[in-house]
């Protein structure tokens, strides 16, 4: 197991939200949703918006240097980039996002079939990566678009057949993720648990091993995500 005491069992990465257009002519990420995971938005620069479709509908929410919004399990969002946007990115279940956990809205017939939804998702290892990677935003926007057109009119039938299939498409991964909860945050909050239960009896022994620790930044170029380009950090102590 990878021991980390960054708070929360969190995950930490630098956002730069891409500039370039979706074919609706608004600039940012692929749409997407998490099944387990929290996200939260700490924008450190720029300006833009923060699209979701949530148990309430869907609705828009500002984003400004010092703005910090999250949005928990199933909320469908899009980060949009109206100048210069960077966000600090800390998401919950350190781990568990990348094994799967979030679900792009890509158009009902390729959510229904697990292979094309994988062949829409990658963006490969070589030449050409930038195209692909807004091939899949358009495709993701393209969904979206229809869901948050359905919600607005009232129609909530597309949001819970997307909810439907986006469990289909991860409920074989999903066996796993409780190894990564109960290893990352849960052994986390166990581990404060203990502590307070020592403290309560007058047994502080556990401060003589206080120690800082540093992140450690990713190297080379910004990673490419469902947002922007991702620069991760290494929070293992």
């Amino acid at each position: 197991m990878t021991i980390s005491s960054f708070p929360g069992g969190t995950s930490l990465s630098h956002l730069d939200v891409y500039g370039s257009a979706a074919p609706d002519g608004v600039c940012g990420g692929s749409p997407h949703m998490h099944l387990v995971s929290t996200e939260a938005y700490l924008v450190v620069e720029g300006r833009g918006t923060l699209q979701a479709i949530d148990g309430e509908g869907f609705h828009e929410t500002d984003l400004e240097a010092g703005s910090v919004v999250w949005f928990t399990p199933g909320t469908i969002h899009r980060a949009v980039n109206r100048g210069g946007l960077k966000i600090i990115v800390l998401m919950s279940n350190a781990g568990l996002p990348e094994a799967g956990d979030a679900v792009m809205t890509f158009p009902a017939e390729i959510l229904a079939d697990p292979a094309a939804y994988d062949e829409a998702a990658s963006i490969g290892d070589s030449y050409g990566r930038s195209e692909r990677v807004e091939a899949r935003r358009d495709l993701a926007v393209t969904g979206f678009g229809r869901l948050r057109d359905a919600v607005r009119s009232g129609d909530l039938g597309p949001l819970k057949d997307f909810h439907a299939a986006a469990g289909a498409l991860v409920q074989a991964r999903a066996e796993d993720w409780g190894r990564l909860v109960r290893e990352r945050p849960l052994a986390q909050a166990e581990r404060s648990l203990a502590l307070t239960r020592a403290v309560a009896r007058g047994d502080i022994a556990h401060l003589s091993d206080a120690r800082v620790h540093q992140a450690i930044p990713s190297e080379g170029a910004r990673k490419y995500g469902m947002c922007g380009r991702l620069r991760t950090y290494d929070v293992t102590d």
